[in-house]
């Protein structure tokens, strides 16, 4: 709570007019996964010009890195290329690494502001994430309360969540007023949590938000491309190069990227969204024991056994060979409540606490009337 503590000097200075046509997007974190789609979909639903904030030396090399990104996720469109213009910046730094005239510039033409970049790590701590995740957050709240109020469209994790209270919170209003004492555990999710405060405040400060918290996103429900860095993958892939697996049962949210980027999207369009906190999971999940069942129809060999037991044929594993795609999360799977870490990563849920339910009413209300649906967890969609 007391890092949750926004400039003081970032305040809507003018009156915010909301349009369903804006000509300027802001988007941080293109190069990720998600921002990836998100990228492709305000293409696909808005006539804008999208400015995303890239580290790259030049305009020039900036472009190239986002082309190539795209292009990996299948995504890159040759005839919309145009639209896109790179910003060559640092969320870590002050401004966002931009000159003040430059980012006087920015405030200037901007109209929306999408923020999804973020420093993902398993095992830093929030310190060694505080300077993107918490910081990089104030400096965005700054762009959007300059010149002109632009509203910001915020990216956030279900990680945050660690009481039945704080899940059931709707309003940006509410999340500003509530008094959490449970903090969650990781550094990354610690830096989320403190960062949607500063855009809790920023709402007080009369600039327009919107929290997106997403599940555990999962490859396209059609094309099949993933995300081969995020811990599920890397613990499908884990598992069946062990041929063995940890006899827990959890459940396992898998959210395809298209529904989120698509759902998002067309949810920020709407102004009735503003002020509001959209949960973006899926509800139609697969316990472990039976997406386990399903790769041993595919033809993987995968035996059953005791958490320690697995545990220690990680470990023995990992000093054999360091190129089992779990070795990297032995410090995560190595803590004294490894097990319960273990159904945090498939299930979301707290290692003190009940499975929580997240009430995604603001999702499913935002989403009527629309063909926005998110595939189940099924045969047909894992074998894609």
């Amino acid at each position: 709570n007391a890092e949750a503590v926004l400039d003081s000097r970032i305040r809507a200075e003018t009156s915010f007019k909301h349009t369903n046509q804006p000509s300027r997007i802001f988007l941080t974190g293109a190069t990720g996964f998600v921002g990836a789609f998100l990228l492709y979909e305000l293409l696909q639903q808005t006539n804008a010009n999208i400015y995303s904030l890239v580290r790259a030396a030049n305009a020039e090399s900036g472009k190239k890195k986002l082309q190539k990104h795209l292009d990996s996720n299948l995504i890159w469109d040759e005839s919309l290329s145009i639209r896109i213009i790179p910003v060559i910046g640092d969320l870590s730094q002050p401004l966002l690494g931009l000159s003040e005239q430059q980012f006087k510039l920015m405030s200037q033409k901007i109209d929306i502001i999408y923020h999804n970049a973020a420093a993902i790590n398993l095992v830093y701590s929030y310190s060694a994430l505080k300077a993107t995740n918490v910081l990089g957050t104030q400096e965005i709240l700054r762009l959007a309360s300059q010149i002109k109020v632009k509203p910001v469209h915020y990216i956030s994790t279900l990680s945050v969540l660690s009481s039945e209270e704080y899940a059931q919170v709707k309003e940006i209003q509410e999340l500003h007023n509530f008094s959490h004492s449970q903090i969650p555990s990781g550094g990354y999710a610690q830096t989320k949590w403190v960062a949607e405060k500063l855009v809790s405040t920023a709402y007080n400060r009369g600039i327009p938000v919107s929290i997106y918290r997403l599940g555990r996103v999962s490859g396209h429900s059609k094309t099949g491309v993933c995300n081969t860095s995020v811990r599920l993958y890397r613990l499908l892939k884990g598992f069946i190069q062990m041929e063995c697996v940890p006899d827990v049962k959890t459940t396992v949210d898998m959210t395809p990227v298209d529904y989120v980027s698509k759902a998002l999207i067309h949810l920020s369009s709407q102004k009735q969204s503003f002020n509001k906190i959209f949960h973006l999971s899926n509800h139609q999940a697969i316990g472990s024991l039976e997406l386990f069942k399903w790769i041993r129809e595919f033809g993987y060999s995968l035996v059953p056994m005791s958490y320690n037991q697995w545990q220690t044929e990680l470990i023995n594993a990992s000093e054999s060979s360091l190129d089992n795609p779990l070795y990297p999360l032995i410090p995560f799977f190595a803590g004294k409540e490894t097990e319960d870490a273990l159904k945090q990563e498939s299930s979301e849920q707290n290692s003190n606490s009940a499975e929580l339910k997240f009430d995604c009413q603001n999702t499913t209300d935002g989403l009527v009337d629309t063909s926005i649906v998110c595939p189940p967890v099924d045969a047909k969609l894992l074998n894609t």
